[in-house]
């Protein structure tokens, strides 16, 4: 879903990168700021309660951090070092939001239904993230699923903050939502990386036959 809208979050993206980089920053500088802030945020704001400051706190730095990739191409600075620190980052980032939630909700929160569901929804995003991953290592292209990262994270920190205004219910439907969306999408990615290792391969001889 997401995808279609690239090209315009990169028109917008693109300035901001200059200027970032013009003032020194590296791509990598952006990733490692982006993690460190999210992490700390997550685990600072979220365990006293404070879901909608954190989540606000925790999205500029999301955001902060989606400007690496603007840096890295406007400095012509791509790396795959660079990619691999940022999609490491990532799921640091991603742990700790999900961290600071089950810290609240087995602590002053007192829901151990949604503690571990918050639990679930963790373990899934890193499935999700790992299967996609393990598979394009062995050559398969494993680009599907209804919920990627940027979907499921808009989805915790919308639910995170609306809960933390103190809408009824919004937090708890918000985590059954991505903890289903999640399970649809290991089961996606698995179904597709099953076709994409087990099909017959075609030899070079029918090719050239056909």
């Amino acid at each position: 879903m997401l995808r279609i809208l690239r090209p315009a979050v990169a028109r917008v993206t693109r300035p901001v990168g200059q200027g970032l980089a013009r003032i020194g920053l590296t791509p990598n500088t952006v990733t490692i700021i982006g993690a460190i802030g999210v992490v700390a945020s997550s685990m600072y704001f979220y365990p006293r309660g404070e879901l909608y400051v954190g989540t606000i706190v925790v999205t500029v730095f999301v955001l902060f951090d989606m400007l690496d990739g603007a840096v890295a191409r406007s400095t012509g600075a791509d790396s795959k070092w660079g990619a691999f620190l940022d999609s490491t980052l990532d799921r640091l980032s991603d742990a700790a939001i999900f961290a600071g939630l089950l810290w609240w909700f087995i602590g002053e929160g007192k829901d151990p239904v949604l503690a571990g569901l918050t639990l679930f929804c963790m373990i899934a995003g890193f499935g999700v993230s790992y299967i996609k991953a393990r598979a394009e290592g062995l050559g398969a292209n494993c680009d599907v699923g209804i919920a990627e990262r940027t979907e499921r994270l808009i989805l915790v920190l919308v639910a995170a903050g609306l809960g933390g205004l103190g809408v009824p219910y919004v937090l708890a439907g918000g985590l059954w939502v991505l903890a289903a969306l999640s399970a649809v999408t290991i089961a996606q990615r698995l179904v597709e990386t099953r076709a994409r290792l087990t099909a017959p391969r075609q030899h070079a001889g029918d090719s050239e036959n056909a």
